[in-house]
């Protein structure tokens, strides 16, 4: 029988750790590996498939792919006008530009707010963002990813970045200068651990904004489309972004992503100063309606609130139960990060074989991304299962 994971490593530049899996299918929540094993996935693919492995998006794919897959930015198309409509009617947008990628749209926002603030001055370019932040990997968004880990063996990086303590208001305060065009920000940061920013936090950012007149660009890459139970995570806030980049979930599996802009900076970039061959890509907008419509016009947002905070008390009577190994809990609607320390590994390692999949990250935090669509019933079994890891992981 072919090993496709031992070919996997021969013709595959070697820069992820795989899982030891042949999948062969998706359905719904779950994953079907080649031997028919069943497997609940709470990685959705990082936040991609947030509507789990639906079959209504493979077909709106495979419809438009019938019609045409490309065109080029020459031309407009049906799909991509449809889903801009869409975030436009559906959010603060005004104007939308598509991408392919989170950390593309990040880039696009980076020359976008760097452009609007050499308006007020040659000076006007520094940008900054958090610590612990992720941002993407490209020049752009690597920039912006505070985590020197990500950046020392590819120096220099892109200059005119600083970075403050998330949450850390003083430092914020420290940072800012009339020389700020933008202050990059996730509503939780999720590479970072699954941290909230706090009420208190965003209030002063808002403030500082006006003061010192820069933009504010919020990072909702793994945040939005309806994963902390609103369709974008901020409007928890009292507050409106200036920028919103997005990507992940929003075609459905299919690489795309946006930069979602208000109206007072629709008109800051020119024909020719910022483009994208594929971005836009008609099949992957075609995915992206799709996603879209499920989420704007369904309860589908509101259950992910129900169901996270059923979760979330679940979990908590779990860590009263096992102290030793469940120290934190913490996250929105179905994006929930569990601390449990140097068992991190273990419990990844035991979950699998108990055919559950779970993510970690920060080298200590179990991370739940399930599927939006996920059940109540499949809740119960992740949460059967996983008592019976900790079990597992208490006695040793």
């Amino acid at each position: 029988m072919r090993n496709l994971y031992e070919e996997d490593k021969k013709y595959v530049l070697n820069t992820y750790n795989r899982l030891d899996l042949m999948i062969e299918r998706g359905e719904g929540s779950y994953l079907y590996d080649v031997d028919g094993n069943k497997y609940l996935d709470m990685y959705s693919g990082i936040s991609v498939n947030n509507l789990g492995h639906d079959k209504g998006i493979a077909e709106a794919i495979a419809k438009q792919a019938m019609k045409y897959m490309h065109l080029s930015n020459y031309f407009v198309s049906e799909p991509v006008v449809n889903l801009a409509k869409l975030f436009v009617e559906n959010t603060f947008a005004s104007k939308v530009f598509f991408t392919n990628s989170g950390t593309e749209s990040n880039e696009a926002a980076i020359k976008l707010c760097r452009k609007y603030g050499k308006r007020f001055g040659e000076n006007k370019h520094e940008i900054l963002s958090a610590y612990n932040s992720f941002h993407g990997r490209t020049n752009g968004g690597m920039a912006l990813t505070g985590q020197e880990k990500y950046q020392k063996a590819f120096m220099p990086i892109l200059p005119g970045i600083g970075y403050f303590e998330y949450n850390n208001v003083k430092s914020l305060r420290d940072k800012v200068s009339e020389n700020t065009c933008a202050v990059f920000l996730e509503m939780i940061q999720g590479e970072g651990g699954v941290v909230e920013a706090s009420c208190e936090f965003v209030s002063e950012l808002v403030n500082l904004s006006k003061e010192y007149n820069f933009l504010i660009v919020v990072d909702e890459i793994q945040t939005g489309m309806g994963r902390t139970g609103d369709l974008l995570a901020y409007e928890k806030y009292d507050f409106t972004p200036d920028i919103v980049t997005v990507s992940k979930s929003v075609g459905g599996g299919i690489p795309l992503g946006a930069m979602l802009v208000c109206e007072r900076l629709e008109d800051v970039l020119h024909p020719g100063d910022h483009g994208s061959t594929f971005g836009g890509n008609p099949v992957s907008c075609a995915g992206g309606e799709y996603v879209m419509d499920k989420l704007v016009n369904t309860n589908l947002c509101q259950e992910v609130k129900e169901k996270g905070v059923y979760l979330v008390s679940k979990l908590k009577e779990l860590k009263e139960k096992y102290p030793n190994v469940i120290k934190d809990i913490r996250g929105r609607g179905l994006m929930i990060g569990m601390d449990v320390g140097e068992h991190v590994n273990a419990i990844k390692q035991i979950s699998q074989g108990k055919n559950l999949l779970l993510n970690s990250t920060s080298n200590t935090i179990i991370r739940l991304l399930p599927s939006l669509c996920i059940s109540k019933d499949e809740i119960d079994e992740f949460l059967e299962i996983y008592e019976e890891v900790l079990k597992q992981v208490f006695k040793k």
